[in-house]
């Protein structure tokens, strides 16, 4: 794999990560890093979230992903391949 290869990861986070920043946090993190895709919060208490770009600035926001903002406590990251192309990052509903 090439550094300009695009991939697509599914990511469920969970912990202490709703109303915390979580969402703003991934957003931020996803314009910094030219990422695409969308974030959202579950009614479970998790966020969910689908990253598409390089390999390299995916993998990157996965590490901040599993820090996350300040005053979130991140105990686990389910990550799954994933398909679809994206034109920015959204942030979503809650489902």
């Amino acid at each position: 794999m090439t550094p300009s290869t695009t991939i697509v990861k599914h990511l469920v986070i969970t912990g202490r990560v709703q109303g915390v920043g979580y969402r703003h946090f991934m957003s931020r993190t996803a314009h910094d890093l030219h990422v695409t895709g969308w974030v959202r919060n579950r009614h479970d208490g998790s966020v969910e979230a689908v990253l598409a770009g390089t390999s390299e600035a995916v993998h990157a926001m996965i590490e901040r992903a599993r820090h996350g903002p300040q005053h979130a406590t991140v105990t686990n990251i389910r990550i799954a391949d994933a398909h679809g192309s994206f034109e920015r990052f959204d942030t979503l509903p809650t489902v």
